[in-house]
């Protein structure tokens, strides 16, 4: 016969390991933020882009991505270029314009302005700021005007949206960030 109170503590035990385990933040693998940090730029609600149409002047203009991901540009109406390269944005227009309105339309479509990021948790300003090129972790932090005096300086995590999902992984300060990342700072226990 097992001795109660060694039962009790062992049923403690256990369940105090439970406990802690499931306290556990969830980490994902980076290898799949790697990945996407060399992928080709893709568009998405919040950029702003410059459509050139050669010769046709009153086409050629800035235009936001709305939240579905559109534009609407003058003669085809709504263009779906969210999710989008901009040579594959470049070749879309181009096909929805020889479709009954320019005979040999020649589009360029550039980024004018990218998607903001966003910072969270133990920073000072907390906020959304205008992404700009080559933009780590810690730069975004520095943005939002540095850690709290109980922020967690060894890393931080970043959530993205990869493939319509939203993944979210714990990374190094000089992580490279991607237009519409989430930075966010944890606080730190001691």
């Amino acid at each position: 016969m097992v001795d109660p109170m060694r039962r009790t503590f062992k049923t403690f035990g256990f369940v105090s390991m439970m406990l802690v385990g499931g306290c556990a933040g969830k980490t994902y693998p980076t290898d799949l933020f790697k990945a996407q940090v060399n992928a080709p730029y893709t568009l998405a609600a919040g950029d702003r882009i410059r459509v050139i149409v050669f010769g046709q002047d009153a086409i050629s203009n800035s235009y936001s991505v709305s939240g579905s991901g559109k534009i609407s540009l003058p003669l085809t109406g709504e263009v779906q270029v969210g999710g989008l390269s901009t040579s594959a944005a470049e070749r879309l227009i181009e096909t929805r314009l020889r479709a009954g309105f320019l005979r040999e339309p020649h589009v360029s479509v550039e980024v004018e302005a990218y998607r903001p990021f966003f910072v969270l948790g133990e920073v000072q300003a907390s906020g959304q700021y205008p992404f700009i090129n080559g933009i780590t972790a810690q730069k975004a932090i520095a943005i939002a005007g540095g850690f709290t005096p109980r922020g967690y300086q060894g890393n931080v995590d970043v959530t993205r949206i990869v493939n319509g999902a939203s993944i979210t992984s714990t990374v190094p300060m000089t992580f490279p960030l991607k237009p519409g990342d989430t930075v966010t700072v944890e606080e730190r226990f001691f």
